[in-house]
């Protein structure tokens, strides 16, 4: 019992270190895209409440890097614009509820409960001698990105994917770039399909440091 509580403990040890070097996020993407479309200008349309928004600027660049990436480009003005593209993001807080058996001594030492059965002595299951359930709750940020892509002389929506992402440490400005990125992953990808990303955390830029000043030279 102890081996077994021994690798249940590296399990989760390994998942923690997983989780804090990738960003996860489940994909979801609807599109008709068509196989002819040559002009890919676009232009962004944020809502009245995006417009002034650093935040929002900030998320747009990022989305505008991948799209450039992909073969689009900049319309000159928004009435030369072929493409619309809007988005919205958010977050909140929740709660993970994980129950798991709970070591003790007293249940998992020498004294544990045994039968002999035809073998020789084992282990054998009652109810009233089972290990003991703990329950612990884990704060968990829910982290969503929406993004559509129309036609801008009708309105026709030809691209729209929905990017969930949760984890215990990384805030929305910081899992957004990994966001847009899986949002456009295997781009335009199935259709009405769910899939998993997940992108390894880029490694944090060394900063510089500053060799401190030799001493002046006694004159």
């Amino acid at each position: 019992m102890k081996r077994l509580l021994g690798i249940i403990f590296a399990a989760c040890t390994i998942l923690l270190a997983g989780c804090a070097s990738t960003i996860s996020s489940d994909v979801t993407a609807f599109h008709a895209w068509p196989a002819d479309l040559k002009d890919k200008s676009f232009v962004f349309t944020p809502t009245r409440d995006q417009e002034g928004s650093l935040e929002y600027r900030n998320y747009e660049q990022l989305i505008r890097a991948e799209l450039l990436r992909l073969g689009f480009a900049d319309a000159v003005s928004a009435k030369t614009a072929r493409l619309k593209v809007a988005f919205s993001y958010g977050m909140q807080a929740g709660t993970v509820v994980v129950t798991e058996p709970a070591y003790d001594p007293f249940w998992y030492g020498p004294g544990w409960h045994r039968s002999w059965g035809p073998w020789g002595p084992g282990p054998f299951y009652d109810p009233f001698w089972s290990p003991p359930m703990q329950t612990t709750t884990f704060p968990v940020l829910q982290r969503r990105l929406y993004l559509t892509i129309t036609r801008a002389d009708n309105d026709q929506k030809l691209y729209e994917v929905t990017v969930d992402s949760e984890g215990r440490e990384a805030t929305l400005p910081m899992a957004m770039p990994y966001m847009v990125r899986s949002a456009f992953s295997d781009f335009p990808g199935p259709s009405g399909v769910s899939r998993h990303v997940e992108l390894k955390l880029d490694k944090p830029k060394a900063s510089a440091t500053v060799a401190p000043a030799a001493p002046a030279n006694p004159s």
